[in-house]
């Protein structure tokens, strides 16, 4: 396969914590430098190390490893501790290691303005003013996110867990295996009527109703063994929806205690459902013959198991790292350009706020979630490469699908050097992506700018959901009346 250009290597990002641990340890390792009269050329020569890589350690883009950690308190005449002190060495080097760090942080990067080098010539003042503007904007930032910070904060948590343990749950793919053993499954797509009989077997009975509460998709009566589902379900496909339902009984769900309980019990509901609906052994066969043949597809996984598209694409994420040793991403936009979903385990940075939050995102016009609303052919997938600024060459095959929220794009995308196991590695379809920097694809031109700005004043179509307050509530979101009087009506007398 030939493509036009090179790709870029992915850029690592150390945690802000390990970056702040490095610029002291660096300054110390200057500051000590400069008392005893050492150039930076000699202490390289006495540490045996090349003049560039002890300035990497020095500006803190770089941890010595042990044995240089030892080299260079010999040569520095004191002892690793004194070297590894959490204290910065003066005062100014206090100033200057929380410029550099708040320089590094993902405020400051999504304001998408080119760092100052922070040299001896630059002032107090002025390093205080950088750190005083930066911290007014971040403060601006919390506000902002202060009314879902709960909301936030936990789903930050989860999917840190998530990236952690490759968005595998060995746990949850246990579960499916023993509930369809249960009912006798022996392979194919799962069909309806074992899903039925899958919550026989858990000692429940399904009933469809046509007035199910708004804000449910699902309700279990725990008392009288019933799950009553919506009667005008998406193509009549209850598969999902009863799993959703089951996965509370088989994972010993609780009232959730807060947010974070409430979001890991959603995960796990739609982890079974598709561990259940794509069985793990079947699925990894599929993928692993396709991977041998380099021929990996988000349609061909959905097609054997006669899932959405969307469910193919998750199964795969959960399955990709653990099974195949494929780090991907994964991430599901709305046709306005919101991020709504997304996942990663291969080093794609993902559009955030200031605080690291993922959902809500503006996701670059660039990125093959958004151009491929562009695209009038909706039967085939839209393939494409990105070039990425922020780090890294990589290509992506998505899909456009309808909700009653409008059209949305489900994606799944691997480094360019996993590109070689996938179908639609040959498309030329290639874009490159500046972002966060605003002048990529979200500032207009300054033609446009100066022609406009005076003359346009448009309304926006503001969602309720910027303006309301975090759903509060046992289950957020589920008005808890509705509900009860709902199971008050249909109990069985």
């Amino acid at each position: 396969m030939t493509l036009t250009a090179a790709p870029r290597t992915p850029a690592a990002e150390p945690a802000e914590d390990d970056t702040a641990d490095a610029l002291t340890l660096g300054r110390r390792i200057r500051e000590r430098r400069a008392q005893l009269g050492l150039t930076l050329e000699q202490l390289a020569t006495a540490i045996d190390r090349a003049p560039s890589q002890l300035s990497a350690i020095e500006n803190g883009k770089r941890e010595p490893r042990l044995p240089i950690l030892r080299a260079l308190a010999a040569a520095l005449d004191c002892t690793v501790d004194e070297l590894l002190a959490d204290e910065a060495p003066s005062e100014r080097a206090a100033l200057e290691i929380s410029v550099e760090r708040a320089q590094r942080g993902s405020v400051f990067r999504s304001l998408g303005i080119p760092a100052i080098r922070v040299s001896k010539a630059t002032s107090d003042d002025t390093l205080k003013a950088i750190l005083g503007l930066h911290q007014e904007v971040e403060r601006l930032h919390r506000e902002r996110a202060a009314t879902p910070e709960e909301a936030r904060r936990a789903n930050t948590e989860l999917r840190a867990e998530m990236r952690v343990r490759g968005n595998y749950f060995a746990e949850l793919e246990a579960e499916a295996q023993r509930l369809l053993g249960a009912v006798g499954y022996s392979g194919g797509p799962v069909s309806q009527r074992t899903i039925a009989q899958v919550a026989e077997k858990l000692g429940f009975s399904l009933h469809y109703v046509t007035d199910l509460p708004h804000s449910t998709r699902s309700v279990i009566d725990r008392r009288n063994g019933r799950i009553y589902l919506g009667a005008n379900l998406p193509s009549r496909d209850a598969r999902a929806p009863i799993l959703r339902a089951l996965a509370s009984l088989v994972c010993r769900h609780e009232e959730p205690r807060n947010y974070g309980d409430f979001l890991r019990q959603r995960v796990e509901a739609n982890y079974l459902a598709g561990a259940v609906l794509l069985p793990e052994d079947a699925t990894v066969e599929l993928l692993s013959a396709a991977k041998r043949e380099r021929q990996i597809s988000m349609e061909d996984l959905r097609d054997a198991f006669a899932v959405s598209y969307e469910m193919a694409a998750h199964r795969f994420t959960n399955l990709a790292t653990e099974r195949l040793d494929l780090e991907v991403h994964f991430m599901k936009a709305h046709e306005s350009g919101t991020l709504i979903k997304a996942y990663e385990n291969d080093g794609v940075r993902f559009p955030s706020d200031a605080l690291g939050n993922l959902e809500g995102a503006t996701v670059c016009r660039n990125w093959t979630a958004r151009t491929v609303f562009a695209q009038p052919d909706r039967f085939n997938p839209w393939y494409q490469y990105t070039d990425m600024a922020a780090g890294g060459t990589y290509w992506c095959t998505s899909r456009v699908e309808k909700a009653k929220e409008g059209e949305y794009s489900v994606s799944v995308g691997v480094p360019f050097d996993s590109v070689k196991w996938f179908r639609g590695r040959e498309t030329s379809h290639r874009s490159t992506s500046d972002c966060p920097d605003e002048r990529c694809c979200r500032r207009a031109s300054d033609g446009l700018t100066r022609k406009w700005e005076s003359a346009a004043w448009p309304e926006a179509a503001t969602p309720t959901s910027l303006l309301a307050a975090l759903p509060t509530g046992t289950f957020p979101g589920v008005d808890a009346h509705e509900v009860y009087e709902f199971l008050e009506a249909n109990e069985v007398r």
